[in-house]
């Protein structure tokens, strides 16, 4: 396989070194954007997600400690949460050509995810799925930041550590209100304990593929 340069290719040599050529050879990419014509709805769906957790009191639990969390995996079939749908339906439509699977047919699966003061979700992975996100309905101040596991296995036992080439870092990612962020379903993440009074809510959500005699999203 040919490979092509980095477009990032260092210092020039010094003291005679040799020139030197750097190739990036796993990238991992990430995607994100503010969904700022829906921040009107915000406090509407704050309301609601209150209310679905009064109508359901009971959390699912799977990685959600100290908070709430829908059973029901289908919250983006809600009318009230339509054009959220909509909006990440296209997203994930437009994420998936990128990573080569434009022609791949999914359903999107959708849940709560609040935390109180101290919640926080454990390291985990959405596994089975096409793409995974989270959208912010709202982040209070001093709400845990996204964190996102180094997936290499090997760079865990690097001496070099941190933002540098071959180094190990985890990414840790401050979400705020409004926020959509998309990654690949095999990425290890977790969420940081959340430290303020008022909850830290978001809508988690799976592009799953759609097999044979299945309905598309």
């Amino acid at each position: 396989m040919a490979l092509s340069p980095s477009e990032s290719r260092g210092a020039p040599p010094a003291g005679g070194a040799p020139p030197l050529e750097s190739y990036d050879l796993f990238p991992t990419r990430i995607w994100q954007t503010r969904l700022a014509v829906l921040r009107p709805k915000l406090p509407e769906w704050v309301a609601w997600v209150h209310a679905l957790r009064a109508e359901y009191p009971e959390p699912a639990g799977r990685t959600n400690r100290n908070g709430w969390n829908s059973q029901d995996m289908t919250v983006l079939e809600r009318p009230q949460v339509a054009p959220l749908r909509e909006a990440i339906r296209l997203s994930c439509e437009r994420v998936l050509g990128e990573m080569g699977l434009g022609k791949q047919r999914f359903k999107l699966q959708s849940w709560v995810n609040l935390h109180d003061r101290g919640g926080f979700n454990y390291l985990h992975m959405h596994e089975g799925s096409l793409l995974s996100g989270t959208f912010y309905v709202q982040v209070p101040p001093r709400s845990g930041a996204l964190v996102f596991r180094d997936p290499r296995a090997g760079v865990l036992h690097s001496s070099v550590k941190g933002p540098v080439p071959n180094g190990h870092s985890d990414i840790r990612l401050a979400p705020s209100d409004g926020l959509l962020v998309l990654f690949p379903s095999w990425m290890e993440h977790y969420v940081e304990p959340h430290d303020g009074d008022q909850a830290r809510i978001c809508i988690a959500f799976n592009a799953n593929p759609v097999h044979d005699g299945e309905a598309a999203a």
